[in-house]
């Protein structure tokens, strides 16, 4: 092989690595919640299924704790592209659409059972209203019920009078105004410090939330009201969406379908574990009193009310297609 040649050979061969190495794109995945909540490790399998299904030419960076993006940061990082990808729970931005917070009424759906026929029922607009915002929705994967934590005991309403609340959507803030209590915005990252710290001494959340940052190191009582099922939502910019190859297209969303189906698994055997795991933590784990549940369901239904003339026809048309399906 003479000098030309072997020149030629090295350009052709630098050449065909540097267009695989072009070819290849990162997607960063920012996620709100810790790194060893379910939700998070789900999406750290999705995103695997992805790198290893498109053979390495998408390749999903996961970051999860807010540590690239603050949750209630992660939606407009996707539309704008920011980010390519990223999950994020969608009652957070009640105040963009009314709609957004189906999932949030209390108990409007109290059980995974209930929740899916909310959910199958609710998805055809939200994916609607996604596609208006330059989003694509992936996959959705709901929490365990929504529970209340206190440092008290708690058995009605009047118990709650100037108790601080975290808040981190329209329902929970609402929800303290109308118990009484303090709502003080908290993202899931800040939990733990707040209630070191007194910022806030209570909050609405399942148990999965409450194990996953040791709640009981500042909270000792979690009650079971099974308020809602709020969901979390992975979503993909649409620019970024529409310039991946039909191919690829085709294993990420096999790679969604496996990645809610095993989310919502996870979701309920999580459940048990994580009142389990409250208990051993030196908690008292129980239902609230009768008197309290009848207070609370009372306030459910102004907030529903509340919610359907927020939501409008679609709202309402989401209510009458759940409860058609009954």
């Amino acid at each position: 092989m003479n000098l030309f040649t072997r020149l030629m050979t090295t350009t052709a061969t630098a050449t065909l690595v540097l267009t695989g190495a072009l070819a290849a794109e990162t997607w960063d995945m920012p996620m709100a919640y810790s790194a060893s909540n379910f939700h998070s490790e789900n999406g750290a399998e999705f995103a695997q299924c992805v790198t290893a299904g498109t053979n390495g030419e998408i390749e999903i960076t996961v970051h999860p704790g807010g540590s690239l993006f603050a949750g209630a940061d992660i939606k407009r990082a996707i539309q704008t592209g920011q980010v390519q990808i990223g999950e994020r729970l969608l009652s957070g931005h009640q105040n963009e659409n009314a709609i957004f917070g189906f999932d949030s009424i209390p108990f409007l759906s109290p059980s995974f059972e209930d929740h899916d026929r909310l959910w199958a029922a609710a998805k055809p607009t939200i994916e609607e209203v996604l596609d208006e915002q330059n989003l694509k929705l992936l996959y959705s994967v709901p929490w365990p019920p929504q529970g209340l934590y206190f440092k008290k005991e708690v058995n009605s309403v009047a118990d709650l009078e100037g108790v601080k609340f975290r808040s981190y959507n329209n329902a929970t803030s609402r929800l303290a105004e109308l118990t009484g209590m303090l709502p003080v915005t908290i993202e899931a990252a800040e939990i733990s410090q707040a209630f070191a710290t007194g910022v806030a001494e209570s909050m609405i959340s399942s148990g999965a939330t409450g194990y996953d940052r040791k709640v009981w190191e500042s909270l000792t009582h979690f009650y079971e009201v099974d308020a809602w099922l709020p969901r979390n939502y992975v979503m993909v910019n649409k620019d970024v969406w529409a310039d991946a190859s039909d191919a690829n297209k085709a294993v990420i969303s096999a790679c969604s379908g496996e990645a809610e189906a095993r989310g919502l698994q996870a979701s309920k055997d999580y459940t048990q574990f994580t009142m389990d795991g409250l208990r051993e933590g030196g908690m008292t784990v129980g239902p609230a009193s009768d008197q309290l549940m009848t207070e609370l369901r009372a306030i459910g239904e102004t907030m529903t009310a509340e919610w359907l003339e927020a939501a409008g026809e679609q709202g309402q048309a989401i209510v009458d297609a759940y409860r058609a399906s009954n």
